[in-house]
């Protein structure tokens, strides 16, 4: 049930609409110190960026983002700090990608063609390497020995590179999240005042506000004639008004 879970949610994150504020070729440009610290020292990075991908509430805290079978079975509820510290140095990588979907997920954040493209390449150069280790110590070939030590410091650069560039953008995307960078850009309009049919009639929501003095009406519907009629002749009546004579004799208040 788990697993198909999560197969679930990979389908949906094929559909989300968002972007992530910035790309992984563009985070060295973006924030180059952060790329750097992520580079030198990846675990504590990841100790943070998840802790802060929480809101500093640990009590949410879940081995691997729920993200994996261990997930919930590890004691996170009693120790989650140290749970986490274990999460991240002994499954390096796989914490550095729940925490990716685990924001993917929060902010409906789609992975671009670039990023795939990049991780991807990470994923079969360290494939690469190993399938040429595994050859290496069968055939017993100093040439393949030598090629497969240098596929995999390849490998192992690259997977660094790529795993400091990742966690530099989830940092610039709790940043946006946080309101860092200013107010945003775009801001969610008020919700518009609409009639409603069980208002009192007339209602006068949506119509402009009546001229002092008048009368508040509803404008007329199509084929009707506007309400008041058109003051004839005379009318109001001159000054003087109520005319002589009135209220007649006898009339108390």
């Amino acid at each position: 049930m788990g697993s198909q879970a999560n197969m679930d949610k990979m389908q949906q994150r094929q559909n989300y609409r968002n972007l992530w504020h910035t790309d992984l070729m563009r985070t060295i440009q973006n924030d180059p110190p952060y790329c750097c610290l992520s580079f030198w020292c990846g675990p504590c990075v990841s100790y943070m960026l998840r802790k802060r991908a929480l809101y500093n509430d640990m009590s949410r805290y879940v081995c691997c983002a729920g993200y994996m079978p261990c997930s919930g079975r590890c004691g996170e509820s009693r120790c989650p700090q140290f749970c986490l510290a274990t999460e991240v140095v002994l499954c390096f990588g796989n914490s550095v990608a729940s925490t990716r979907f685990l924001l993917q997920d929060e902010f409906n954040i789609q992975t671009t063609q670039c990023d795939n493209c990049i991780i991807g390449f990470m994923f079969c150069l360290q494939q690469v390497a190993c399938i040429f280790s595994i050859v290496a110590m069968i055939v017993g070939s100093e040439e393949i020995s030598e090629a497969s030590q240098i596929l995999s410091c390849l490998s192992d650069m690259v997977y660094c590179t790529v795993c400091a560039c990742m966690q530099t953008q989830h940092k610039i995307e709790m940043d946006k999240r946080d309101g860092k960078f200013g107010p945003q850009p775009m801001t969610v309009p008020p919700m518009q005042q609409m009639s409603r049919l069980d208002q009192p009639y007339p209602s006068t929501v949506g119509y402009p506000p009546p001229a002092y003095g008048q009368p508040t009406y509803p404008p007329p519907a199509h084929g009707q004639h506007n309400y008041p009629p058109p003051q004839a002749a005379g009318y109001p009546p001159p000054s003087g008004y109520p005319p002589a004579g009135y209220p007649p004799a006898g009339y108390q208040r």
